[in-house]
């Protein structure tokens, strides 16, 4: 079993490079990052910057949860924020600063119709000048840093110039770090889902951008599904992004801080991350949390193993039941065989 002793010892070895913190990112995904899902991703990789969920300010601000809580294992930790309005945002900024986030995102890339009406997300890429003024407003309370995650265009908006207006627009109010979804956004006519994978892609587009745009930090993100894929990536950029395929195959991350960080700290194995989730869920089980809450993004640990689809459906039809404890994640662990940390790398 890994110690939290073993774990930090991981931390401290990964923390001693000189890689930007966008190198590899985990990113925010509605309903999937939460607490529960990033404190799983960090049992097996150290380095890799996770996101939280998109919080809006007015959720921050009104509502009645506390929508900035996390576990101190999380970092490194960014906070994703749905706004448009610059003091709404700076005052969030803040907050998060003194919470401990090591980051604020401003989300300028989310297509869905709810976010448009509360005018934010991809259509404020249509309002460069707004975006500069609220990131300008973060920037002046804040000192960590203040990045944008951004589309390649939207709608008919979809011209290299335009995407380097903006860029440069947002940058002048001192943005110096943007994740680049390299796809443009219709903000009518196509669903959220639909907008992560109907507009093709176009890397290309965002390697100029470095080029044209050497002094900012660049990542890339958008149908990136192999560690493979983000070393070519990376030959052009300054850090990768992995979404869905990070989430439905989480063992890639195992891998990320020996392939992308050259860390040489042992890498856990499938069953010894589920045995370092113990303490984690038994904490959240006394606290009246459900175990299929947490378990529910543990699903795909074990994707390419033999034994897999048992370790699903065991924890699919037992961890929602009423009572269900850890005997039910050590039972569905059972329905699988250990194998080497090292097969099935990415």
């Amino acid at each position: 079993m890994a110690t939290e002793h073993d774990l930090a010892s991981v931390s401290a070895h990964a923390g001693a490079t000189a890689y930007p913190p966008c190198r590899f990112s985990v990113a925010p995904m509605l309903d999937w990052t939460d607490r529960h899902c990033r404190y799983f991703h960090r049992l097996m990789s150290r380095q890799a910057l996770l996101y939280t969920e998109m919080v809006t300010t007015g959720a921050i601000l009104q509502g009645k949860g506390d929508y900035l809580g996390y576990d101190a294992a999380e970092h490194p930790l960014a906070l994703q924020l749905g706004g448009s309005d610059p003091q709404a945002l700076a005052a969030c900024a803040k907050l998060a600063e003194a919470r401990g986030y090591d980051e604020v995102n401003l989300n300028v890339g989310c297509p869905s119709d709810r976010v448009q009406n509360g005018r934010f997300g991809a259509c404020l890429m249509g309002e460069a000048e707004l975006v500069a003024r609220c990131v300008a407003a973060m920037r002046a309370v804040v000192s960590i840093p203040v990045t944008v995650k951004t589309r390649i265009g939207i709608d008919d908006q979809d011209s290299y110039e335009f995407l380097c207006q903006f860029i440069e627009t947002v940058a002048a109010a001192g943005c110096e770090s943007f994740i680049v979804h390299a796809r443009k956004a219709w903000l009518s006519g196509l669903s959220p889902k639909e907008n992560r994978e109907i507009p093709p892609l176009d890397y290309p587009r965002v390697y100029r951008l470095k080029q044209d745009f050497p002094q900012l930090t660049l990542a890339i993100n958008g149908g990136i599904s192999s560690l493979a894929q983000a070393q070519a990536h990376l030959q052009h950029l300054d850090g990768v992004m992995l979404g869905r395929e990070a989430y439905q195959n989480p063992y890639l991350l195992a891998q990320v801080d020996r392939t992308l960080f050259g860390s040489t700290a042992p890498i856990l194995s499938r069953h010894q991350v589920v045995e370092a989730m113990v303490p984690y869920i038994e904490a959240e089980l006394v606290k009246g949390n459900q175990l299929a809450h947490v378990t529910r993004h543990m699903l795909g640990l074990y994707q390419g193993i033999p034994g897999a689809r048992a370790w699903r459906r065991y924890l699919s039809e037992h961890a929602c039941r009423r009572g269900a404890g850890i005997e039910v994640l050590l039972a569905a662990r059972a329905q699988v065989e250990e194998c080497d940390p090292t097969e099935q790398a990415d």
